[in-house]
């Protein structure tokens, strides 16, 4: 029992003694070199180059979640455990708003007589892309009941406990509530049946060094750069970005300075919420409707965000690509089901070795 008890704290001590003994930026300098090796290794290597690609499409799909992770931590300074589960409930919001479906009782569904998908031409396919303009509307419309019931839970659970002075422990508590609260949502209206925008089977298309893409899949990739970069330009070149970036600093200081900070808040979730929609979307056009889903991938999120610094988009987006890497060529050595425990590792050596993550701000 000691023995046991010990070695987490020997662990961490040794990780002390390296960030003592070689400084920060050795540290810093030999997980960038680690990074880049395996980046280099997966893309170039044959055997691994079709799992790199997976691996960069996947992260894409995190990057999205991990920003809006990254943004409520920076302003609230809460881990926000229901942040993977909002992600697939956004999903499920399209899928319905998309089909007009519910689940009636086990196997057996009840459409609405109105949906998206009753719209002249809403499901035929937009070029080589699996899915039609319906889709992308019922996103639209996934983004605005996300973001509204982001700041509804905002005005509910988390304000109260704002006031009250709650600490860290009792909102990331309340924040597992909400996630629990959403899966059991999921699970009463459509059931616990994995489900699909698209029926059907789509053959991958192949592109030069053997590597097989969907069109679908280009289109994740594209959309959670732009969204990245998007965030990016809004926290960096918006007045309100650097209200935002101001309140995350200090949020005393904020206030006095005559900036709103209940605005501020209510902004966050509003933009946390639509990029949990897009991502739950996006995630769902990439694999499947599940409810467990969200909890599947709250852990890689939560690595991502940590791996490339709390508060920093760009960095979420960087530790998303090399988790989602790192996860999809792992598979090439292990069973897929030990996917999440690489993300685990990562989570932890990023604790030990570099806390602020690779791009965070010095504290």
């Amino acid at each position: 029992m000691t023995d046991a008890v010990s070695r987490p704290a020997d662990l961490v001590g040794r990780a002390q003694d390296i960030r003592r003994r070689y400084g920060d930026t050795a540290v810093t300098a030999a997980l960038w070199l680690l990074i880049v090796g395996l980046v280099l290794w997966s893309a170039l290597n044959s055997d691994t180059r079709q799992l790199f690609v997976n691996g960069v499409v996947v992260g894409s799909v995190f990057a999205l979640g991990a920003i809006g992770l990254t943004l409520i931590y920076g302003i609230l300074k809460f881990g926000n455990f229901a942040h993977g589960d909002l992600m697939m409930l956004g999903a499920y919001f399209a899928f319905f708003a998309l089909t007009g479906r519910v689940s009636e009782r086990p196997r057996f569904d009840k459409e609405l007589p109105w949906s998206l998908d009753s719209l002249p031409g809403a499901v035929d396919r937009l070029g080589d892309l699996t899915f039609g303009y319906g889709l992308i509307i019922a996103a639209v419309v996934a983004v605005a009941v996300m973001a509204a019931l982001s700041i509804g839970l905002d005005r509910l659970i988390y304000r109260p406990l704002r006031r009250r002075g709650a600490g860290i422990v009792i909102f990331a508590i309340a924040s597992l509530g909400v996630a629990i609260a959403a899966r059991s949502l999921m699970l009463i209206i459509w059931g616990p049946e994995p489900r699909s925008y698209v029926t059907g089977i789509h053959k991958a298309q192949q592109y030069p060094f053997d590597i097989r893409l969907k069109t679908d899949q280009i289109f994740i990739f594209a959309v959670a750069v732009g969204l990245a970069v998007l965030v990016y330009l809004l926290l960096y070149r918006t007045k309100l970005g650097k209200a935002m970036r101001a309140m995350s600093d200090n949020p005393d200081l904020a206030r006095v300075s005559g900036i709103n900070t209940d605005q501020i808040i209510a902004w966050t979730w509003v933009i946390g919420g639509a990029l949990v929609a897009v991502a739950g979307v996006l995630l769902a056009i990439q694999a499947q409707l599940n409810p467990q889903l969200g909890f599947v991938i709250l852990l890689p999120l939560f690595a991502s965000a940590i791996l490339g610094g709390i508060g920093n988009p760009i960095g979420a987006l960087t530790g998303a690509l090399v988790v989602g890497i790192a996860q999809e060529v792992a598979v090439e050595y292990f069973a897929p089901g030990y996917k999440s425990g690489v993300a685990f590792v990562i989570l932890i050596v990023i604790l030990l070795l570099r806390p602020r993550g690779l791009l965070g701000a010095r504290v």
